[in-house]
């Protein structure tokens, strides 16, 4: 994958955010925060350089591009964190206003028919039987119409944080499917399972909030 594009509007983007949370949640001075910072984006750029690029139907692309600069932030970091205070540092670096805003947004279109049909374009397009790094999802709509399942057989993010040894830290990144749901306002999050934790599938379940 080239850093041009998505990777460096994504480094743009978040890299203040992500050097920011260092301080205000893994406890590390403005100095070695920004220490960190710096040695992260060769990390990443190398991270990026060794990925596929993406087909253009992919939606998930993205979410890896995220993955990688996480990875790399990890790896430039003095002392591994634990799981538990990963997954606070992720999410606060991740929901920058704009990004809340974007889900406010997403979240007005939910459930609506463009919505669906996205969804199984999606399941149709199988993207990771041609591209390790990307996700095989399998798509159900709840029978009682209270929202609908994204059931996930292939993850591209356990792909690349097994491969840069990360693995066990997976699930701070697969937590932020509640952040974000939050943040769109209109939908419930529900989880059994998901394949970093040993299932044999991630369920992403979106129900839909009910008016008070």
């Amino acid at each position: 994958m080239k850093y041009a594009g998505m990777p460096f509007g994504m480094w743009a983007l978040f890299a203040g955010s992500f050097q920011k949370q260092l301080t205000a949640v893994l406890g590390y001075d403005a100095d070695t925060a920004k220490a960190i910072t710096k040695k992260a984006k060769p990390q990443y750029r190398q991270i990026i350089a060794g990925l596929p690029e993406f087909e253009k139907a992919d939606r998930f692309k993205m979410n890896l591009v995220n993955c990688a600069m996480l990875g790399a932030f990890i790896l430039s970091m003095p002392q591994r964190p634990e799981v538990d205070r990963l997954t606070d540092y992720y999410a606060k670096a991740m929901m920058t206003a704009p990004v809340q805003w974007f889900c406010r947004k997403s979240g007005k279109s939910k459930f609506t028919p463009k919505d669906i049909a996205a969804m199984k374009a999606t399941a149709a397009l199988k993207a990771a039987d041609r591209n390790p790094y990307s996700w095989n999802m399998e798509f159900y709509e709840y029978p009682d119409g209270s929202g609908y399942e994204g059931r996930f057989t292939k993850c591209g993010i356990c792909v690349l944080m097994k491969e840069l040894g990360l693995y066990d830290l997976t699930p701070a990144l697969c937590h932020l499917d509640y952040t974000m749901s939050e943040a769109g306002g209109v939908t419930n999050f529900v989880r059994q399972y998901t394949l970093a934790s040993g299932g044999a599938y991630c369920d992403c379940g979106y129900k839909k909030k009910k008016n008070k």
